[in-house]
C-alpha cells in the first residue's frame, strides 16, 4: 500500500514540476511581478491623498490590483511549447 502512494506521489511531483516550469506559467508569473510593481509605482507616483479613492489610498491594494491586472494581460497570450528532439 505504501509503494501506491509513494508511486502516485512521485507522478504528482512531476505533474507540478512541469506545470510549474512550463513557458506559459513562468510567462504568468512574470505577469504577476511586473503587474505588481507597476500597481506600486502607481500608487507612489500617482496614488490618492484624500484617502477616499478605494484602490490607489492603500498601497496593499494597488499592489493587489496591479498584480491582478498585470497576469491577466500576460495571460492573453499564449505560448507553444517546445518540442523536444524526442518528440519530433
Amino acid at each position: 500500500m505504501n509503494s501506491i502512494i509513494h508511486h502516485s506521489f512521485i507522478i504528482m511531483m512531476d505533474k507540478i514540476k512541469i506545470w510549474f516550469t512550463s513557458r506559459n506559467t513562468l510567462k504568468n508569473f512574470a505577469g504577476l511581478l511586473l503587474g505588481a510593481l507597476a500597481g506600486y509605482l502607481y500608487y507612489i507616483n500617482i496614488g490618492c491623498t484624500s484617502g477616499t479613492c478605494a484602490i490607489t489610498s492603500n498601497p496593499y491594494m494597488s499592489v493587489l490590483w496591479g498584480a491582478a491586472i498585470g497576469y491577466l494581460v500576460f495571460d492573453l497570450f499564449k505560448l507553444k511549447d517546445k518540442k523536444t528532439a524526442s518528440e519530433s
